[in-house]
């Protein structure tokens, strides 16, 4: 019995004398850890859950769409891709599954989610089309100028650049026209930043910031080139497809903070919520936003990349030559 108690007594001692050990390697490995100078955690944890703490795809998955896909927009739930050839698809952002395709306009352009409703530009025939989200049910087209660009959403509105120098606001609940306002040459995309639309100006490479209660012009601002742009919470990314750079510009007086050198011919931008994405001739690039520094680039058969889109998780973009939408 002695025996026993002493061979057990043993036992005991070993395994807590082994836990010890366990701990002082399990804080010694944090320890070590802590001075690792690798990637940083990221800050999306729906990327952790998708296995993607880093850039491990640098060939996107692509799936089907229509003739000429142009722009893409995240509706909560499901990429949406507009189409030159007239049609905008619907597809599961979870898979990448077709939900459906729907006749829009003549030659759809851009892609705009306001909530509940995807309106789409449509450049041939001069107007917008309004979506139900949820089933694509066509709710109105509404005319607006020639060559309607890519629009945004304020909360409220729909502003759709158009023209020679004009961008419209739009009532979203019934496409009411509230107006147009005067911008710089030929028009193309724009951009809201909480309180203010931005709009770039293709034909004399300007942006533009209208207030957005009002219409009032809070300021033209040269940038030498002006075609995509998006927001990242304090700043407008604005691509220039002349001078092959990206400028970042401060939303609050329109200081330029940096131009950055990117591929040829940039066209579509988005933020992640900590990287700058930017569609182009030649693929997309990468870019991190506090720096401009350039930390990926990725490319499908050689073709152009146009529209671009973000998930929460993952990117979408636009194949426009392949006919096809491609998740990084």
């Amino acid at each position: 019995m002695k025996i026993g108690v002493a061979v057990g007594l043993s036992l005991i001692v070993v395994v807590l004398a082994m836990a010890n050990q366990f701990v002082s390697h399990a804080q010694q490995g944090a320890g070590e850890a802590s001075q690792v100078t690798g990637n940083p955690p990221l800050s999306n944890p729906l990327k952790v859950a998708l296995l993607k703490w880093y850039d491990a795809n640098k060939v996107p998955t692509t799936f089907p769409v229509g003739n000429q896909p142009y722009g893409v927009a995240f509706d909560g739930q499901n990429i949406w891709v507009a189409n030159f050839g007239g049609t905008v698809n619907k597809l599961q952002a979870s898979d990448g599954a077709a939900l459906g395709s729907f006749s829009t306009g003549v030659e759809s352009y851009g892609v705009t989610f306001d909530g509940a409703n995807i309106w789409v530009s449509n450049v041939g025939s001069g107007n917008v089309t309004k979506l139900r989200a949820s089933d694509g049910k066509n709710l109105g087209t509404f005319s607006v100028g020639a060559n309607p660009g890519w629009m945004t959403f304020d909360g409220g509105n729909i502003w759709v650049p158009y023209g020679n120098n004009l961008i419209a606001k739009l009532l979203a609940s019934d496409g009411k026209n509230l107006g147009s306002f005067t911008v710089g040459n030929a028009p193309i995309m724009s951009a809201f930043d909480g309180a203010n639309v931005w709009v770039t100006d293709g034909g004399d490479g300007t942006v533009t910031k209208l207030r957005a209660s009002d219409g009032k012009n809070l300021g033209t601002f040269n940038l030498g080139g002006a075609f995509g742009i998006a927001f990242d919470g304090g700043n407008m990314w604005i691509t220039s497809r002349g001078t092959a750079t990206i400028s970042k510009v401060r939303a609050s007086d329109g200081t330029v903070l940096g131009t950055f050198n990117v591929p040829v011919d940039p066209y579509g931008v988005v933020f992640d919520g900590e990287n700058v994405w930017i569609a182009g001739a030649l693929g997309v690039t990468e870019l991190r936003a506090n720096d401009g520094r350039i930390v990926g680039q990725f490319y499908y058969r050689g073709n152009a990349t146009t529209g671009i889109a973000f998930d929460g998780a993952s990117i979408w973009v636009s194949w426009l030559n392949a006919n096809v939408v491609g998740k990084l």
